[in-house]
């Protein structure tokens, strides 16, 4: 199951992290967020993947210049690398992290 982290966990693991990370930028209203989240937690049994509540984390989604919701963005040691705006499949998110 993917992780929820706040601002500072977000530094610490997925800015200072390494290797491939995905971080599903949601909120709770949003209903392609929600049915992307059975998605993400899919690809988070053999992948890290965190999520950024983008309604209780403002600072982070303003400094990614989150617009849209669902945004899944693949890092990798701490870089973005690939970005996924609005609901997509499940082999479209993985090929961000191949």
């Amino acid at each position: 199951m993917s992780k929820q982290i706040n601002g500072e966990d977000f530094k610490k693991l997925v800015i200072g992290g390494k290797g491939k990370i995905l971080v599903d930028f949601y909120a709770d209203w949003c209903g392609p967020c929600r049915m992307l989240a059975p998605i993400m937690d899919e690809i988070s049994e053999d992948n890290t993947v965190y999520k950024v509540n983008v309604d209780e984390e403002e600072d982070i989604a303003r400094e990614f210049g989150i617009m849209s919701i669902p945004c899944v963005i693949a890092f990798n040691d701490g870089k973005e690398t690939k970005r996924s705006v609005g609901f997509t499949d499940k082999e479209s998110i993985l090929s961000m992290i191949k």
